[in-house]
């Protein structure tokens, strides 16, 4: 069932602008973040959310109570991991908001897509068989894109 949820053209110029605008960021954070293996990403311990006050606090304390600071702590280090983490955290969140809305905007954009042209595609259908001009070639040309339309490929049937 259509939703018409989405019925606004997003101008190109606004994606151009605000796909221009997240390279800038990309770039801007470019010196300061870090790309981990998939090993890193797993074995690491992780801050998340309730471990972030934790952090926080343990960090207030190091910093007013140096003689319980380990001699091997390097409490510059903590600042910046901890401020970097702090910080980050906020963008995270601001993109996290923006990941979601831009995939539920091509979910449904996509979706209400979909629906037409199937709706467009039965109609075709139905032209072929009432014998319509142009309607056969049409369709010839949509059946095998039709989704779950087996074609023979490379490697046998494949499923789209």
């Amino acid at each position: 069932m259509r939703s018409d949820k989405h019925n606004t053209a997003i101008p190109d110029a606004v994606i151009k602008q605000v796909h221009d605008q997240i390279i800038e960021v990309i770039q801007q954070l470019s010196p300061y973040t870090v790309t981990l293996t998939p090993h890193e990403r797993q074995t690491m311990l992780k801050m998340g959310d309730k471990s972030l006050a934790f952090v926080e606090k343990a960090h207030d304390y190091a910093a007013d109570n140096p003689t319980l600071t380990p001699n091997y702590l390097d409490m510059q280090a903590f600042d910046v991991d901890f401020t970097d983490a702090h910080g980050l955290w906020s963008i995270l969140t601001l993109t996290k908001q923006l990941e979601e809305a831009v995939e539920d905007t091509i979910m449904t954009a996509g979706s209400e897509a979909f629906h037409m042209a199937l709706s467009f595609y039965h109609n075709v259908q139905s032209a072929v068989k009432d014998d319509i001009p142009d309607a056969k070639a049409i369709f010839e040309d949509l059946k095998p894109r039709f989704p779950g339309t087996k074609r023979r490929g490379n490697s046998g049937d494949t499923e789209e």
